[in-house]
Formats: structure tokens, C-alpha cells, sequence
């Protein structure tokens, strides 16, 4: 882990801070920052500039003059684009200029900012010595001091950060926050930003960074890359099932339900109608009659032909 020198507001070394590696100790990825920049940038446009076409400007409905013998130039309305005071042509109509980002490469660009501007991190202990008395987390914030911004101005000087554009990163559980942010805002390039709201260009843009050491472990713990301790998987054998999903389940036969058979009933007509039928075909096919045993046919002779 990189290690930070921990100060007091006056400005005297206390101690040491420890960076979290996959945080800090990573290399600034600049094209992800890019995106992530342009993102936030085109989703704070409103896209709200709106002008009015020919067809929306007030008037114009009728022609100015006839079309010929005036010897001036023929026009169809007043509110042309041409004229004074008529329509805009491709003018600018309310837009979207929202992008989106995957949520994994916005962390991965908050990371990159972080470890880019690790080098101009300001660690304090607190914020105590700008009260009078300290606050505590379980204080009422009415009945807390407010802290003068001339205090507030005394020990960015004591830090040697007064002249620079600087950003005030703090906690939610910070006892004292809204005192902190009220003496804080009347100053010159001075922003106090809570890490909930963190963003690529407020980490770009400043150039000194101050926040305290309970904000630094809450960084630490927010922004960290989560790695499992779980063994890494053996490779697969080919032919084999990847997953228990994919195994082949038991088969289990279909069982076939025999539905019982419905006789028609017997229909005495249709019976009687093919006994009649069958009758018929009887008497209309006549068979030949075999020649009797021991005679032989008579043989054909043939004619004689005639002589003419």
C-alpha cells in the first residue's frame, strides 16, 4: 500500500495514511477518463435552445404585394427567412444530449481519476480545530459553532493550498459538515464535494485535494476492486457437462392412457342394402361352361376363299 503524510491544519506531519493499491496504485486509464468526462459534460446540457421556422413565427399569412408589374422582387410572406424579423432556418430545437455509461467503466474511470491525483492529496485528522468547541457525531447541527470562513482561509494557508484551486473531499458522518461547507463556499476556487458525489471532472479540474482521514478510509472501502478467494476452477475435460443445468436429467417414460373404443351402433338399412347389392353381383356374373370329359372340341375349318 502507498502511504501519505497525515497532517493538522497548522500544517505539522502526525502521521501516516495508507492508500489502498487497486485503487491508487493503478495505472490512469485516459480513455476510459475521456468517456466518463464527456458523459458527465453532455448530460449536464439542458438542451433547451429553441427558434421558431417560417411556419411558427407570428403573421405572414399574406402576401405582400401581387406577384408582377410592381417591379419589386416577388415574396410569398413577411416572416420569410430572409427578411427581418421572419423565421430561422435549421435553427437549434430542444434536444437530448444525455449519453450513458456501463457502471463498471464509470468506477473504473472514478479510479483512474483518484490514482491520476494521488499526488496532490492533503490528509488532515479532522476539521476540529476550526470550531471552538468540537463537535460531536451525536450533536445537534443548530447548536453547533459556526466556523468562521477566515479560519477556514487560515488554514489553507497553513497547508500551503491557499493559492490553488482546491477540493474539499468530505464524509456524510463528519460531525460539523454543514458549518464546514458554509464557511467553505464564500471562498474563491474552493468546492466542498461529498464522496457520494464524487466526479471525473471536479478530480481533473482542482488542483490540491483535502479531505481527512476517516474520508480516505471510506474511499478505500467504496472504490476497492472486490477479489474472491475462491479457487480458480480446474479446466473441464471435453464431453463433459459445464454446468449441473446442462447434464442430462433422468428420462421419464410418457404413459400412454388408453381411451375405451365407442361402437357405432348397427344400422339395420345399411345392413339389408348390402345383402342386395351382393345379390345383384350374382346374377350378373355368369360363368363359362366347362367342356364335358372325354369329348374334344370340333375344330374350326377354315373357309374356302372364292375365285372370281
Amino acid at each position: 500500500m502507498t502511504s501519505v503524510q497525515l497532517k493538522d491544519l497548522k500544517g505539522k506531519a502526525v502521521g501516516e495514511v495508507s492508500f489502498e493499491d487497486s485503487i491508487f496504485g493503478q495505472e490512469p486509464n485516459i480513455h476510459v477518463m475521456h468517456a466518463a468526462l464527456h458523459r458527465q459534460l453532455c448530460n449536464a446540457r439542458s438542451g433547451s435552445a429553441n427558434t421558431k421556422t417560417r411556419a411558427e413565427v407570428r403573421g405572414g399569412g399574406r402576401k405582400p404585394w401581387r406577384q408582377k408589374g410592381t417591379g419589386r422582387a416577388r415574396a410569398g410572406s413577411i416572416r420569410s427567412p430572409l427578411w427581418n424579423g421572419g423565421g430561422v432556418i435549421f435553427g437549434p430545437k430542444p434536444r437530448d444530449f444525455s449519453h450513458s455509461l456501463n457502471k463498471k467503466v464509470r468506477q473504473l474511470a472514478l479510479r483512474s481519476a483518484l490514482a491520476a491525483r494521488k499526488d496532490e492529496f492533503v490528509v488532515v485528522q479532522n476539521f476540529d480545530a476550526l470550531f471552538d468547541k468540537a463537535p460531536k457525531s451525536g450533536d445537534d447541527p443548530k447548536t453547533i459553532e459556526q466556523p468562521k470562513t477566515k479560519r477556514f482561509w487560515g488554514a489553507l494557508t497553513d497547508l500551503g493550498i491557499g493559492n490553488l484551486c482546491v477540493l474539499v473531499l468530505v464524509d456524510c458522518g463528519i460531525p460539523g459538515l454543514q458549518q464546514i461547507e458554509r464557511a467553505a463556499r464564500n471562498l474563491p476556487g474552493v468546492k466542498v464535494l461529498n464522496i457520494n458525489n464524487l466526479n471525473v471532472k471536479d478530480l481533473m479540474e482542482a488542483q490540491a485535494v483535502l479531505t481527512t482521514q476517516r474520508t480516505v478510509e471510506a474511499i478505500n472501502l467504496r472504490f476497492q476492486k472486490v477479489t474472491s478467494d475462491k479457487a480458480p476452477r480446474p479446466p473441464r475435460a471435453k464431453g463433459t457437462a459445464s454446468s449441473a443445468s446442462e447434464k442430462s436429467a433422468p428420462k421419464v417414460k410418457a404413459v400412454k392412457v388408453k381411451t375405451p373404443k365407442v361402437k357405432a351402433p348397427k344400422d339395420k338399412t345399411a345392413k339389408d342394402k348390402t345383402d342386395k347389392v351382393k345379390t345383384t353381383e350374382t346374377k350378373t356374373t355368369k360363368t363359362k361352361a366347362e367342356p364335358k370329359a372325354g369329348k374334344k372340341p370340333a375344330a374350326k375349318v377354315p373357309a374356302k376363299k372364292s375365285k372370281k
